[in-house]
């Protein structure tokens, strides 16, 4: 199906102002594939773009007067809506709900406007947000009830026979349900995990909540063991480009164990060759099979403090597929001629062989580069100390350039977990990133970028990696954020380039502020996600982008590879439109959704993991700096990374000024806060279950 026919249809449906018959809808349109048609009514119904009346006739919600809403949060006496595609929340009482539940997708009727905001009733509930959600059990002598982790603002009952032995604060997975006569919603505990002040039990609940599989079916590790045991036929190597003796070599984080990219790499004359060579999975991983069923479904591997969920069982990810030094793997390597200047003069991709001479790891080779080479590094990576040299020349070219062509280099916070051997966090920490992991970086986004410029030139189907630029709404708002901080925004306007946000970077570029800035930039652009057509990539102000270089982990980067071998074996382009349009489109939507699904979970996890490292430290005190505010108070950054809460009643006497930046004033002291502000706090609570920090300020 293709999505041009959703395109089509709904700039059709938007011009109507009645219904209209399905089947004059067609042949309006003159569509002859019903199949195609047929599903793309079904998406956009699903999306609540699309109304289908009782009498089988297609309506777009405008034109009933209705409006497309998510319901975000729920009492016992309203529930606010967001809207799906603009405006803001819309109260709905209770008794014109429909019994709607959080993360519903509803249409609103029934408009009215006052001095409080907008009001409706629910018209339908056209999808049913989940049912089954985590959160603890709270035991009284007269009740049990569920306190959900986010969304409902009350307690839930549980009735006596649906607790399946929860005790009190007991972290548990439930479904949620009303009876037929009662307006009432009930949980019924299905799974319990163990207390909820710990945060390895709350990480369990978040998995099973967010519908990340954990367990391999038999089948699927059957055929893992098969292929690691059959290993690298003489075969298969005779068709492939061999490189065993070139000095190729891996460098990863020390903890790694799924190696999926190597590099060499050789200065010349006239500039560089670099090849990237990445574990060729697509070979392992067949299409039909139990192994690509379940990578589809997974996505992408997901990773928490105490654990990682791989995408494929260790027999492949850490094993046949792993690029281990000294052992023969099988790759796919993107190899490039740069000039002197960094950029990419020709480009080949090779079905290859190779066998890694060096496991390199980031600190270490942080360490050569820096000049700090101890006799043990020395031993360890002599082959290619002179290739460290001339990978450090490249590199530092090659940000250079991305810099010069408005690359934003938005200042993420990423945070270090230590555990003891109990599995609880006994520290977190900032992650630091050294010019190693950039140099690396730097590496896989030319393979990246070769690899799209490959299938774009070719014109056969594909998952692009892409990222649109912001709205003009978003712009607009980040503009007035940066003024309040005196940042000159005067270039900050709609169809502005990521140059300049880049060059917004570099005035704030080690200043107390640049974190907060980072954070307000982020926030504004548009999600990264894969699609099956060449959009650009704002962010890395790149036209062409795809990911290559992570095929054990993710499998949109899996997809691309099995695309690219048709390329690189010469099959007719004809032949890979038909066998590969509906696989591009098909894989860059889920891959999009799982991507979304996982660092979802893995934000909320590390919440918990916060939370729980805190917990140790109640009525101590931080330094940190306002990092965001709402109007029931503001939130606090520590050198951590660990973010804390403070209401706005620990600041009497201030006056509460909301205007994008956020500013709290003492009119009789004129002291006042503001976004960024240096402050000091004590810990007064953690609830490890919800990840809820709370701070109160030490004025």
């Amino acid at each position: 199906m293709s999505s041009d026919i959703k395109n089509d249809l709904l700039c059709f449906i938007n011009k109507q102002v009645c219904a209209v018959p399905v089947k004059d809808v067609c042949k309006e349109l003159n569509i002859s594939d019903i199949k195609s048609f047929n599903k793309a009514v079904d998406e956009l119904i699903i999306e609540a773009k699309l109304i289908l009346t009782k009498k089988d006739k297609l309506i777009s919600p405008a034109a009933c007067g209705f409006i497309p809403a998510k319901i975000v949060s729920h009492t016992q006496n309203f529930v606010f809506a967001k809207p799906l595609f603009d405006g803001e929340d819309i109260y709905v009482p209770i008794e014109k709900s429909k019994k709607c539940m959080l993360n519903d997708i509803v249409m609103l009727n029934r408009i009215k406007e006052s001095s409080k905001g907008k009001s409706a009733a629910v018209e339908r509930i056209v999808t049913q947000g989940d049912r089954v959600i985590s959160g603890r059990v709270l035991r009284t002598k007269k009740n049990i009830e569920f306190i959900a982790d986010k969304g409902y603002r009350y307690n839930i009952p549980i009735k006596k026979s649906r607790t399946k032995g929860a005790m009190n604060n007991d972290k548990v997975l439930v479904k949620l349900f009303t009876e037929k006569d009662s307006k009432r919603i009930f949980a019924k505990v299905l799974k319990v995990y163990g207390q909820s002040q710990v945060a390895r039990v709350c990480a369990d609940a978040i998995i099973d909540s967010a519908g990340i599989p954990t367990v391999f079916e038999d089948a699927t590790l059957k055929e893992a063991k098969k292929l690691s045991k059959l290993g690298i036929n003489e075969a298969e190597i005779s068709k492939r480009l061999d490189l065993r003796k070139e000095l190729i070599f891996t460098i990863d984080g020390e903890d790694a164990k799924d190696l999926d990219d190597a590099i060499s790499i050789k200065k010349t004359k006239n500039g560089w060759d670099l090849g990237v060579h990445i574990a060729d999975v697509s070979y392992y991983v067949r299409p039909g099979t139990h192994l690509d069923n379940e990578a589809r479904e997974r996505g992408t591997s997901v990773y928490f403090a105490d654990r990682v969920i791989p995408m494929l069982p260790k027999e492949l990810s850490n094993g046949i597929c792993s690029l281990n030094v000294g052992e023969d793997r099988l790759t796919f390597s993107a190899l490039l001629t740069l000039d002197k200047k960094g950029n990419i003069k020709t480009f080949e991709f090779k079905k290859s062989v190779i066998n890694s001479k060096v496991r390199g790891v980031y600190s270490e080779v942080n360490k050569i580069l820096l000049g700090k080479t101890t006799k043990k590094l020395k031993e360890k990576y002599s082959l290619i100390l002179d290739k460290l040299i001339e990978a450090k020349e490249l590199a530092e070219i090659l940000q250079d350039n991305a810099q010069k062509r408005g690359n934003m280099e938005l200042e993420s916070v990423e945070s270090k977990f230590t555990l003891d051997e109990n599995g609880l966090c006994i520290d977190v920490q900032k992650r630091q990133r050294g010019f190693t992991e950039r140099m690396i970086e730097q590496f896989m986004i030319m393979a990246n970028q070769a690899a799209a410029m490959y299938a774009k030139d070719a014109h056969i189907p594909f998952v692009y990696r892409v990222h649109e630029s912001p709205s003009p709404d978003k712009i607009n708002a980040l503009a007035s954020t940066m003024s309040l901080f005196g940042i000159k925004t005067r270039r900050i306007r709609p169809g502005l380039k990521s140059r300049d946000i880049a060059d917004v970077l570099d005035q704030i570029k080690g200043t107390s502020i640049s974190s907060i800035v980072s954070n307000q930039i982020l926030r504004s652009m548009s999600k990264a996600r894969y699609f099956e057509e060449p959009l650009g990539h704002f962010g890395l102000s790149l036209e062409d982008y795809c990911h290559f270089t992570s095929p054990i982990r993710r499998y949109p980067d899996t997809s691309v590879h099995r695309i690219l071998t048709d390329l690189v074996n010469a099959v007719p382009v004809d032949k890979i439109e038909k066998t590969y349009k509906s696989f591009a489109r098909e894989s860059s939507a889920l891959s999009s959704n799982y991507e979304i699904r996982a660092m979802k979970a893995e934000r909320d996890a590390e919440k918990c993991y916060m939370a729980e490292y805190m917990s140790y430290h109640i009525g101590e005190q931080f330094e940190g700096k306002i990092s965001g505010s709402v109007q029931t108070g503001i939130f606090v950054e520590l050198d951590s990374g660990v973010e804390g809460f403070i209401g706005i009643e620990f600041f009497p006497g201030y006056n509460f000024e909301f205007n994008g930046l956020m500013n709290l004033i003492n009119k009789k002291s004129e002291k006042s806060f503001s976004m960024g502000d240096a402050i000091n706090v004590e810990v007064i609570s953690a609830d490890v279950s919800t990840g809820k920090i709370d701070f109160k300020p030490l004025l």
